[in-house]
């Protein structure tokens, strides 16, 4: 796959891959992309992300993902401890055209976030007919 031919770039941006906004860690989930003949597969590490805290959202021909981790509280203990940070995750992409952005499908398994972004067939030539009036 050469870069002429991607079908969705991962943002590159000038900063790490760990944020600071608000009083949350923002993380960039790890992120696998397969492409086949007939689509793109995302897969985004997202773990402790429930289905309900994750969001995607496509606008124009920029996708996000967004995820919340929702630590359990820990009651009658005091933590002494800890080497899991919590925050939430956000990627962005931007998608090429030949995108069905109708079709996209998400999915989340085990942690997983599943994109499946369906390729638009090749545009076929069909006739117009033409009324007279």
């Amino acid at each position: 796959m050469t870069e002429e031919t991607r079908a969705i770039q991962v943002q590159q941006e000038q900063r790490p891959a760990v944020r600071e906004t608000r009083s949350r860690r923002v993380f960039a989930p790890a992120v696998d992309i397969v492409e086949t003949n007939d689509d793109i597969l995302v897969l985004a590490d997202m773990p402790g992300v429930r289905q309900d805290d994750l969001e995607v959202v496509l606008e124009k021909n920029v996708l996000t993902i967004r995820g919340t981790v929702q630590l359990p509280a820990m009651q009658d203990y005091d933590l002494e401890y800890a080497e899991y940070e919590g925050g939430d995750y956000e990627r962005v992409f931007t998608l090429a055209d030949d995108i069905d952005r109708e079709k996209i499908e998400a999915e989340m398994k085990h942690g997983v976030l599943h994109l499946r972004l369906p390729k638009a067939g090749p545009a076929r030539i069909r006739r117009i007919p033409v009324k007279t009036g």
